[in-house]
């Protein structure tokens, strides 16, 4: 608690202890963070890294939740998530948009059609927020962050320091990024092509009604649990072929519209789809001989 009190008299409503991480998990589940920081500006955070220095607290980061499956003894140390003011979005010249790291993917592609820029309407099927997005090079209907990222500035948390990094000087692959885990992102400039309101939400719409037709919707899950195989032998081809769709366990289950959604009915715990997950993954290589990675992200005790 000493910890704690210094943190808050230096931090006020910024810093809290024992804080529910279910209400920012879309799986809505997990323990409590020992420490939650939830910094206003750059500076802030840099400040709370010099800090942290001293207590050499363990650094979670959480973006919105949405890929992330917390634990039920929750997260030991400090869970940082970037505050309302990481989720501005501005125009800057020649169809580059600079966003702050928490903004949501699907209010960045509304903002793009809004001014009249394309080729970031798959941003609006893409669940979370930007920084993270960058860092899970997500993407879907033939487009990914890697082919619309033009920079991102980050924290090092080491050396407390905020810098800039090309999009050249990384290394994008499916669903991820050569970029080291010493960074947090607190800012991503993408360039779109000039396009047409009209056509923008024309293609927009379609993408969103492709992804409602065949993924589930308003319902507790985190998106794909596990990544694509191939083009050819996708996750939830390799589900099904092994005879795991109709898996559950407590009240953890396989989505019956895409057997890679992995569904909270309501009572299940971190556990429940934990299991679920290995389950799936050791029935799957067993009958396929493929060994499923997750695409999802796995924090806490």
């Amino acid at each position: 608690m000493k910890i704690f009190k210094r943190l808050e008299n230096k931090f006020k409503k910024n810093i809290s202890s024992n804080k529910k991480l279910a209400n920012y998990s879309w799986f809505n589940l997990g323990g409590p963070a020992e420490f939650f920081f939830k910094p206003e500006n750059t500076n802030q955070l840099i400040e709370f890294l010099k800090d942290n220095r001293k207590n050499k607290l363990k650094i979670t980061i959480l973006g919105a939740g949405s890929n992330t499956l917390v634990r039920d003894k929750g997260v030991k140390g400090v869970v940082i998530k970037l505050g309302s003011n990481f989720s501005n979005i501005k125009l800057l010249k020649n169809e580059v948009i600079e966003v702050g790291a928490a903004a949501l993917d699907r209010k960045i592609s509304n903002f793009a059609k809004d001014n009249g820029i394309g080729n970031l309407e798959f941003l609006s099927c893409i669940p979370g927020s930007i920084g993270g997005a960058v860092i899970m090079n997500s993407g879907c209907y033939e487009n990914d962050i890697s082919k619309v990222l033009v920079s991102i500035k980050v924290v090092d948390i080491f050396k407390c320091k905020e810098k800039e990094i090309k999009s050249k000087d990384i290394n994008f692959f499916y669903r991820g990024t050569d970029l080291s885990k010493k960074f947090i992102i607190t800012s991503v400039k993408i360039k779109g092509e000039a396009k047409s309101k009209e056509f923008i939400e024309k293609k927009q719409k379609e993408l969103i009604e492709k992804k409602k037709l065949s993924q589930p919707s308003r319902i507790k899950t985190c998106g794909s649990t596990f990544k694509n195989f191939s083009k050819e032998r996708k996750a939830w081809q390799l589900i099904q072929e092994a005879g795991c769709h109709e898996f559950k366990e407590g009240d953890a289950q396989i989505s019956k519209k895409h057997c890679n959604f992995f569904i909270n009915n309501g009572k299940a715990k971190s556990s429940d789809i934990e299991k679920l997950i290995d389950k799936v993954k050791k029935t799957v290589t067993q009958k396929t001989g493929i060994n499923l990675e997750l695409e999802i992200k796995i924090i806490g005790e």
